[in-house]
């Protein structure tokens, strides 16, 4: 595994360095997001685990503008800030996970690992639906031929429900598999991105591909609705 570390505490800096280094993960560490990003857009890592309150870029910053150049590299931001929307913020700009300072050093390293093992599968890169089309590669979302703009976190839920296209998904198997395994706060946010995702792929054009299974949760007709 090789990490990226975008850290600009230099006590914080060397603690990540010297324990991933003693369980043999490769680690770069840069000290401001401006040369983070760089590093990010041109090295081959793993994962990139960043910061939020950098010198030059913030880590919001950073992460946004690594998402608008298609590099999709998994990122955990590691910080202080633990506020609710603090961390919304984070995964909608297309983080992947999120870890509150002070934090423990097993947990970190346990994620690092799931982030890796849960990129590595080969899966297919376009996704349908009838004429409801996903590619992941190009991060492009169309029905037909009209091209539809979804958030990150829209694009998520969209690509989860496609890849279990016909099946019915509990918010929990949502939550776990969109936003993350450690994610604690209300499950009522799966309704609200779901009727965000019905007003982009379904209403327009007069479908109903987004069904609710009432009771148990939604389910993405396999024939696009």
């Amino acid at each position: 595994m090789r990490v990226l570390l975008v850290e600009d505490d230099p006590d914080v800096a060397e603690a990540v360095r010297r324990g991933l280094a003693a369980e043999h993960v490769g680690v770069s560490v840069e000290r401001d997001g401006r040369s983070g990003l760089e590093s990010a857009c041109t090295g081959h890592y793993d994962v990139v685990v960043l910061d939020i309150a950098l010198p030059a870029l913030s880590g919001y910053r950073v992460l946004a503008e690594l998402r608008r150049r298609d590099v999709w590299t998994p990122v955990l931001m590691l910080t202080a800030k633990d506020g609710e929307y603090d961390q919304a913020d984070a995964f909608d700009l297309g983080a992947d996970d999120y870890l509150v300072k002070p934090f423990s050093f097993v947990v970190l390293l346990a994620r690092l690992r799931a982030l890796v093992r849960r990129a590595a599968p080969q899966r297919p890169a376009v996704l349908t639906a009838g004429d409801l089309t996903l590619d992941s590669a190009t991060r492009r979302v169309s029905r037909g031929l009209t091209a539809i703009e979804l958030t990150p976190r829209e694009f998520g839920l969209l690509e989860f429900l496609l890849r279990h296209a016909g099946r019915v998904l509990t918010r929990t198997e949502i939550l776990h598999g969109v936003w993350d395994a450690h994610y604690e706060g209300d499950s009522n946010v799966v309704d609200v991105y779901i009727r965000y995702l019905r007003h982009k792929i379904d209403k327009p054009f007069d479908r109903t591909a987004l069904e609710t299974v009432r009771g148990v949760g939604y389910r993405l007709a396999k024939d696009g609705g």
